[in-house]
C-alpha cells in the first residue's frame, strides 16, 4: 500500500512557567510518535482523554508547531515539484496547497459551525477561500446531497438542525475541496447511538466513493473496531501498541491495551475485566530533577485501591507500572508493542 503520511519521532512539549516567566517544566503532550498512514485506508488512534490524540491531529495540520521530529508527505499532495515533502519545511504557498488536500471533522459540530452563517455560506467557505467559485451553488447542493441533505437546507442556520444533521454539514464542508485525507476527531462522540451508526455508514460510503484516507481519532473502541483497518493505542503521548485492528483486538500485548479492551461493553458475562488502579500520572517533567518524583514507584492511593479489591478475584494493573518507558518491539508482522522481551 502507498503511504500518504509518515510521522517520524514527533514531539510536542509545552513549557510550564513560574511567576517570573522562567521555564520550570515541560508538558510532554507528544513524546516520540512514529506512524505510517496508508492511502485509502482508515487509521485509528485510540486512548483516554489527555493521551495526546488531539495534539497529534493539530500537529499534523500544523495548527501547532512540533518541538522536534518530522511529518513526511507524499508528493501526490502537490502534483508538481516542491522544495520539500517535510511538513515543517513547506513554504506558505505549499502549505496552502497541502491544506486543500486534508479535511477536518471536529468532535462538536455546533462548535465547528458559525451560528450566524447560513448553510450555503458555511459549506461554500472553503471554495471561496481557495478560489473555486465557478458554479458554486450547484457544487454546494451536490455536497449536501452526498451527506443526505438537500437543497431545501441551503438557507437555514445551524441551530435549526439536529446534532446528526450538523455533523453531516461539517462533513460536507470537509470534502468540499476533494481532499485526499480526512482527519476525524471523535466525530460521533457527541451523537446518539442510532445517529452514530448513520454517520459512520455515511463516512464508509464517502470513503469508497472518493477513495479517501481517514485518520480516525476516538476513545470508543467499538467504533474503532467497526471503522479502522489499522490502529495505534496511545498513552501519555506515546504509542504503546500498533497493529491491524483484527490482530490487535484478538491478540493485545501491552497491559494498557488489554485493560482498554476489557472495558468494552459486552453481553458475555464471563468476559475478563481488568481494572486500572490509580490516577492518570501528570505529563509534566520538571527541568529541576530534584523536584521530579519517580513515576514508576507505586503510590499510596494505588496501594489502598489494591487492598480494597484483594480477595475479590478482580484482575488489575496499576498506573505506575505503565510509566516505565520500554522500546517498541515487533510481536509479529505489522504488530508492535512496548513490552519487555521475554
Amino acid at each position: 500500500m502507498k503511504k500518504v503520511l509518515t510521522i517520524q519521532n514527533l514531539k510536542k512539549h509545552f513549557p510550564v512557567k513560574n511567576a517570573w516567566g522562567s521555564n520550570i517544566a515541560l508538558v510532554k503532550a507528544l513524546d516520540g510518535v512514529d506512524l505510517e498512514i496508508e492511502s485509502g485506508r482508515t487509521f485509528g488512534i485510540v486512548g483516554e482523554s489527555g493521551c495526546g490524540k488531539t495534539t497529534l491531529m493539530r500537529t499534523l495540520l500544523r495548527l501547532v508547531e512540533p518541538t522536534s521530529g518530522s511529518v513526511i508527505l507524499s508528493e501526490e499532495f502537490f502534483g508538481d515539484k516542491v522544495t520539500s515533502t517535510n511538513l515543517e519545511e513547506l513554504t506558505s504557498q505549499e502549505l496552502r496547497k497541502f491544506r486543500r488536500q486534508i479535511g477536518v471533522v471536529f468532535q462538536d459540530p455546533m462548535g465547528a459551525l458559525n451560528p450566524r452563517m447560513i448553510i450555503k455560506d458555511i459549506v461554500s467557505e472553503p471554495l471561496v477561500i481557495h478560489g473555486k467559485t465557478d458554479n458554486m451553488r450547484n457544487r454546494v447542493i451536490e455536497l449536501l446531497n452526498n451527506v443526505g441533505l438537500s437543497e431545501e437546507h441551503l438557507y437555514r442556520y445551524p441551530h435549526e438542525f439536529s446534532g446528526g444533521q450538523r455533523q453531516r454539514i461539517v462533513i460536507a464542508r470537509a470534502i468540499a475541496l476533494d481532499p485526499k485525507i480526512l482527519v476525524l476527531d471523535e466525530p460521533t462522540s457527541a451523537l446518539d447511538v442510532s445517529v452514530q451508526a448513520q454517520v459512520l455508514n455515511l463516512l464508509n460510503d464517502l470513503q469508497k466513493k472518493y477513495d479517501l484516507t481517514y485518520i480516525f481519532i476516538s476513545h470508543d473502541l467499538s467504533v474503532i473496531e467497526y471503522m479502522c483497518d489499522r490502529l495505534a493505542v496511545m498513552y501519555l503521548g506515546r504509542v504503546v501498541e500498533e497493529a491491524d485492528t483484527d490482530e490487535l483486538f484478538s491478540n493485545p500485548q501491552h497491559p494498557y491495551t488489554k485493560a482498554l479492551l476489557s472495558a468494552t461493553p459486552s453481553f458475555d458475562k464471563n468476559k475478563e475485566k481488568i481494572m486500572i488502579l490509580g490516577d492518570v500520572p501528570s505529563p509534566i517533567t520538571y527541568l529541576d530533577e530534584s523536584k521530579a518524583k519517580l513515576a514508576t514507584e507505586m503510590t499510596e492511593q494505588e496501594k489502598l485501591e489494591i487492598k480494597l479489591i484483594e480477595g475479590k478475584g478482580i484482575d488489575y494493573i496499576v498506573r505506575s507500572s505503565l510509566n516505565e518507558v520500554v522500546p517498541l518491539v515487533q510481536i509479529s508482522d505489522g504488530h508492535y508493542a512496548r513490552v519487555k522481551k521475554q
